[in-house]
């Protein structure tokens, strides 16, 4: 490039693509946008000499540091906690090449090389964990982030609207007075910044300390994090202690328009991996998302065990159709497109400019989910824009089909001919849906529809298909293993969708209890830290693997403690159910 300096220098823990969908991508073009110089670092090698870490030198401004697309640990082992042979995220799909709390091990590398070079940490591992959290790799409670690594700053949530601030007040040198003003950032201050803090608009936190000892403190301070990360005009500063110091964490950004969400899309992007994978072989989650369109952020559906209202939030920031019909265009005339569009999706497929009809009776809601315990009457869950988008797209030369890859939430479609025009325009044959269980507490729990919704999604699924003539599938996903959920659950589930509803499951999934989510903290709790109700956790992986094993087998093994013989025939199973899905 011929550059004397470099301004920022960013390390991630994937494999690097220059695509709106990988993070570092898009940080990386809204600086260059501002006419920063920036440098990505893909995967440093953080076990040898730290080369990669140096080799670049020091930035003018600082270093950004994010584990990836994913949690590290999430990434790396399975529910059972069994170390994943594979990384989507990785040229080839091999594993080993980001380390075990990737934003901690960077940020400290990065500290001990560079100690007076602001390093700001960013990301799904670092936005959700930016307070005290449950760590299921563990089994305890950590402190924040901020602590754990000793970086500067931390930037939460979708951080388009934040990492440009954040440049702006590092021009002429680390600036707290500047950086701790912006709004969706978290820092380590000391007791007399903290109690210059105007106490109107600041909330004070259980004390990680205090967590520790009393779970119940820690089922507090998640329903305040929650309650205040769904309001729509945030004016709340939270502040916990940490041994002597103090984690303050600064009101979200408000939801981004429709023209600074286009504007994040529509940078330069080479629509690519580095030419630094070529004979490497291919990245899973690129080959996944390659030919795909995302429509919208946020998702307003809340579900308990999700962390994408914990990062995006609830509100839905949609894209202009101009905007989404542009990026059509250049995946249609990418050299290895052949017509088909593998997803038009978002976080859920089916929320496009969805969002409610009063806009003050949103900024006075603190609901968690604007579709539990039952659809909010202000919600205007209008399908016409989607349906109108979908047309248009398909009305593009050389678009064969545009399929919806991503969730549908059927509990969204009322009276509207949205599922009929999806089976018959977006389908490539198999529908994926997520009622994720059967039984009515374990899903309210989840913060999940009611059953019946499913079981009439299927009579209306059956009779669209019949009517035109269509031999598709309807795919369901389901959850064991969530708190609340028994073994007798389990086996009631096995009998209405194996047995009476003759479904052979292949999207299932053993809860991962995530940091920042309703789930994490009652399974941690064995509480329902909003009404204070005893659940049912199953802990112990004997425990989880027999909640599992009702997927697949009508009497599958009961008892405790199932010989190593029938785990591994389990295992056998599950690999060649894989293997089957795949080959579909």
């Amino acid at each position: 490039m011929g550059w004397d300096y470099i301004d920022v220098i960013l390390f991630t823990g994937d494999a690097y693509i220059d695509h709106p969908a990988f993070g570092a991508a898009v940080v990386g073009r809204l600086l260059q946008a501002e006419g920063y110089r920036v440098a990505i670092v893909p995967q440093p090698n953080w076990r040898d000499d730290l080369r990669d870490f140096t080799k670049l030198g020091a930035p003018r401004l600082f270093f950004g540091v994010s584990a990836g697309a994913m949690d590290s640990m999430v990434n790396h082992y399975t529910a059972n906690i069994r170390l994943r042979s594979n990384d989507a995220y990785t040229a080839g799909g091999k594993a080993g090449f980001r380390p075990d709390y990737a934003v901690t091990v960077y940020t400290k590398i990065l500290k001990k090389l560079y100690p007076h070079v602001p390093v700001v940490v960013g990301g799904i591992e670092a936005s959700l964990r930016r307070l005290t959290h449950y760590d299921y790799w563990s089994d305890s409670l950590k402190p924040s982030v901020l602590v754990d690594s000793g970086a500067d700053l931390l930037i939460y949530g979708m951080g388009e609207g934040v990492v440009q601030q954040v440049a702006k007040a590092m021009r002429n040198g680390f600036n707290a007075k500047l950086l701790r003003k912006i709004r969706q950032v978290a820092f380590v201050a000391d007791k007399s910044y903290v109690e210059r803090l105007d106490a109107a608009t600041t909330t004070h936190l259980a004390s990680y300390e205090e967590c520790v000892a009393d779970k119940r403190a820690f089922s507090r301070n998640f329903v305040v994090e929650e309650q205040l990360s769904n309001v729509k005009e945030p004016e709340t500063t939270l502040v916990e202690k940490v041994g002597d110091s103090y984690v303050v964490v600064t009101p979200p950004m408000t939801t981004l328009t429709t023209e600074q969400l286009d504007h994040s899309f529509d940078l330069p992007y080479e629509r690519a991996p580095h030419p630094r994978y070529r004979g490497k072989g291919d990245i899973p989650a690129w080959e996944m998302i390659k030919h795909s369109i995302n429509i919208h952020r946020g998702c307003f559906g809340g579900c308990s065990f999700c962390t994408i209202s914990a990062h995006q939030g609830k509100f839905i920031n949609s894209r202009s159709e101009k905007s989404i019909l542009a990026e059509v265009e250049k995946v249609v005339n990418m050299p290895d497109f052949k017509g088909y569009i593998s997803d038009i999706g978002a976080p859920s497929a089916n929320m496009y400019r969805m969002g409610g009809r009063d806009g003050e009776l949103c900024s006075n809601c603190r609901r968690p989910s604007c579709l539990h315990p039952k659809i909010c009457p202000n919600l205007d869950n209008d399908h016409r824009p989607l349906l109108a988008l979908y047309e248009k797209i398909r009305a593009v030369k050389g678009v064969k089909k545009a399929f919806i890859g991503s969730g549908i939430r059927y509990d969204l479609f009322d009276d509207s001919p949205y599922l009929e025009t999806v089976l018959r325009y977006h389908t490539s044959g198999r529908l994926k849906v997520a009622p994720e269980h059967t039984e009515e507490h374990v899903l309210r729990l989840m913060r999940k529809s009611p059953f019946r919704m499913f079981e009439q999604l299927t009579v209306d699924f059956k009779a669209i298909c019949s009517r035109h003539e269509l031999r598709y599938q309807l795919i369901p996903y389901f959850i064991s293993s969530h708190p609340g959920c028994r073994e007798a659950d389990m086996k009631a589930l096995s009998e209405k969708v194996l047995g009476r509803m003759h479904f052979e499951l292949e999207q299932v999934q053993d809860l991962t209890p995530t940091p920042m989510t309703l789930s994490s903290v009652m399974f941690y709790t064995g509480e329902n830290p909003y009404s204070g109700e005893k659940v049912y956790v199953a802990r112990s992986q004997d425990d989880k693997r027999r909640q599992k094993s009702y997927f697949f087998e009508k009497t599958p093994m009961r008892g405790r403690g199932a010989g190593r013989g029938d785990r591994v025939s389990f295992e056998k199973r599950d690999i060649k159910r894989k293997k089957r899905t795949v080959k579909h």
